[in-house]
């Protein structure tokens, strides 16, 4: 196996077509056709099923090029420090549910590390994809929560994917609501208050069950339900609707201003929220400083 044949296969994943990636490679859709099977057939996988509209990449195929990534990103800033006689550029993805702490400690993580040239990534995405990102090594850490209601199911989920969870902090389940709502004047919020206001919660797309959601007691049944994909959306409908959601409570307020504020929910429930990272990576600088910035939260509960 060569670094070579790395990139090459890296290239058709990324442009989804043999001649396409020929082109961007400069080679001959032949000769990159025959340098992946020699590929395959080295490491005994398929990497990429050929259909009649293209290719498609296998699950044990996102996995190889998981690892592939890590390895070339390592030996592209090598070269880039020691050959290029300039700083490497440094790059770091991480993969998160909806949580505004989460961008929190990655301002934090960009002030820190201060370098000139960096590419960063924060994907605020679905569960299911979160997991799946750690576990084809996208993204360095992923940050999930964990109830009474899920703990099992993910729990297992994550052991099949070589992927272990660390608790960050416990946090009682808190109501989001704009500070013009009828309740905002509450200091606690039962959950038959609750039954003519909007339920806002975060669409999970194919993989919609509930031991996905990204609320807690996601199967309680309510009239009025509106799912949404972004925390702009969420936030506009809180104001807009008064609508809610109910989740940690962390909620950095220079990130929406004063609009939005959090009221503890009266439930007998707990909200395990930490971080996931696949077992056989060990934590970039980068990585460590992030987790860092996670941690004073915390501190700061």
């Amino acid at each position: 196996m060569t670094l070579q044949q790395l990139k090459y296969a890296l290239e058709v994943a990324s442009k989804g077509s043999m001649n396409e990636a020929a082109k961007s490679l400069f080679i001959s859709q032949p000769s990159l056709s025959n340098a992946i099977k020699e590929l395959e057939k080295e490491i005994k996988i398929t990497i990429f099923i050929r259909t009649n509209r293209g290719i498609a990449i296998s699950n044990e195929g996102a996995e190889f090029l998981g690892y592939a990534r890590q390895v070339l990103q390592q030996y592209n800033m090598i070269e880039e420090k020691y050959m290029s006689g300039k700083p490497a550029k440094q790059h770091f993805c991480i993969s998160t549910q909806h949580f505004t702490f989460a961008a929190n400690a990655f301002v934090e993580l960009v002030k820190e590390f201060g370098a000139s040239e960096y590419e960063f990534t924060l994907r605020e995405t679905k569960t299911y994809e979160i997991i799946e990102d750690v576990k084809n090594l996208r993204s360095e850490l992923g940050i999930i929560h964990l109830s009474n209601y899920n703990e099992s199911v993910l729990l297992k989920l994550l052991r099949e994917r070589n992927i272990s969870f660390s608790e960050l902090f416990v946090a009682k389940p808190h109501v989001f609501i704009s500070k013009k709502h009828p309740l905002s004047i509450n200091e606690s919020i039962d959950l038959d208050e609750l039954d003519d206001y909007p339920c806002l919660s975060f669409e999970q797309g194919e993989y919609n069950s509930f031991y996905f959601s990204e609320e807690i007691l996601s199967t309680r049944i309510v009239k009025k339900n509106i799912k949404v994909s972004d925390r702009a959306a969420i936030v506009n409908f809180m104001i807009g609707l008064n609508g809610y959601t109910i989740s940690s409570g962390v909620f950095p307020k220079y990130l929406h201003g004063e609009e939005i504020i959090a009221v503890r929910l009266n439930v007998d429930e707990v909200i395990r929220i930490g971080t996931i990272k696949h077992n056989d990576v060990t934590l970039t600088k980068l990585g460590e400083i992030y987790l860092d910035a996670l941690k004073m939260i915390e501190k700061e509960l």
